[in-house]
């Protein structure tokens, strides 16, 4: 057993930091360590798989984030892990715990993943040693991480068996007041759409200063901004759909004066809509979140989403963006822009768009190692 601070002490020698996850009993101490500590930095996520995508973003701002959290959410992970840290070569520290351990008593519903998780963590391409249980293993444990994280640019992960950190008592924090945000007028919900999405695309890029990030979700989107407004300070998302807006969450943090626009998609936005409540709880102020809302899953054959009985702007507001407004023409998208751009944040444009894509329409000509490798140059300048 050792004490949280020993561990974290090995960490801050080698630069790491923020920390993100999602409790467990056996992390207790260590993420009640991260809350008190004036040191450090705990961001609290919804699940696993948003954690992952948060440190990604700050990952590519140019640090070095530890994502921890329970083993039973490892499944959580697997997408961001696969899809978008794999692709994009970040190199992740994780600490899961190991619920489940073989001859160790636990709840039955931990029995399969605890004989698992390190063959899980293997399969999936993830690194893996036993987190350190004294204060002998710890600096020989953090050093082999670290080279692992280096030489091959990808997650590594620790296995944290039960009772290798010794307790450590949680620092009460206040509780947060209540932010709801405001829904400016805009567009009806039944007011059809005028724009077409490369339409939409091109004024955002049209709107934004040279300095600004520009990431865009997987899929047609990307596609688009890339044949339109293709620049160094654009992340073309490449699969890990859902997290383009925590990653631009995560970015936004570490860069908070830099603004950092995302352009996300109706499906994509709907399969990770936790990442509304986090963008609103830690409100960035930098963030202009913009889903460009046509109604479908487009790139996979144009089969209906769920978008036409969601009020994104409610939703955004009551989770704590400053604003939200919901446009359908040009220039509407434009004065929304203005008005993001020039205040405060995070905001939210719901931009209602045409189905339909730009015929021919081409991929981004670049790998995602060289999208990450010019994109994190171009958050360092």
């Amino acid at each position: 057993m050792i004490a949280a601070e020993t561990f974290f002490q090995a960490l801050d020698a080698r630069g790491f930091g923020p920390y993100l996850g999602v409790p467990c009993s056996y992390l207790t101490p260590f993420i009640n360590y991260a809350i008190g500590s004036p040191r450090h930095r705990y961001l609290a996520a919804n699940n696993e798989g948003e954690a992952v995508a948060m440190a990604a973003g700050a990952c590519l701002a140019g640090r070095r984030p530890v994502v921890m959290f329970q083993n039973s959410g490892l499944g959580n992970t697997v997408n961001p892990l696969t899809s978008l840290a794999h692709p994009f070569r970040l190199p992740l520290l994780l600490i899961t715990t190991q619920r489940g351990e073989p001859g160790v008593p636990d709840e039955p519903q931990h029995a399969l993943m605890g004989r698992i998780t390190e063959p899980l963590l293997r399969v999936l391409g993830v690194g893996c040693a036993l987190f350190p249980d004294s204060d002998a293993l710890v600096a020989s444990r953090v050093a082999e991480a670290c080279t692992a994280l280096e030489a091959a640019s990808l997650p590594y992960a620790f296995v944290m068996r039960k009772g290798s950190v010794a307790p450590h008592a949680l620092t009460p924090q206040p509780a947060p007041a209540y932010r709801a945000g405001q829904v400016l007028p805009g567009a009806a919900p039944d007011a059809p759409p005028e724009l077409a999405r490369m339409a939409a695309i091109e004024a955002v890029a049209g709107a934004v200063p040279a300095h600004a990030a520009l990431i865009a979700t997987t899929g047609k989107i990307g596609r688009e901004l890339f044949t339109c407004a293709e620049r160094p300070g654009n992340l073309y998302v490449v699969g890990s759909m859902g997290c383009a807006s925590s990653i631009g969450l995560g970015v936004a943090l570490e860069q908070p004066r830099r603004p950092v626009l995302v352009l996300d998609g109706d499906g994509a936005a709907l399969m990770r809509l936790e990442a509304l409540a986090s963008i609103g709880h830690y409100r960035p102020p930098g963030l202009v979140h913009v889903i460009l809302d046509n109604g479908m899953h487009e790139s996979t054959g144009g089969q209906a989403s769920l978008s036409a009985t969601v009020d994104f702007g409610a939703v955004a507001a009551a989770c704590g963006y400053a604003s939200a407004e919901r446009v359908v023409a040009g220039s509407a998208l434009r004065a929304a822009l203005a008005r993001a751009l020039g205040s405060e944040g995070p905001h939210l444009i719901h931009a209602r768009v045409q189905p339909g894509s730009a015929p021919g329409l081409g991929r981004p000509t670049l790998s995602p190692v060289e999208v990450k490798a010019r994109f994190m140059a171009f958050l360092a300048a």
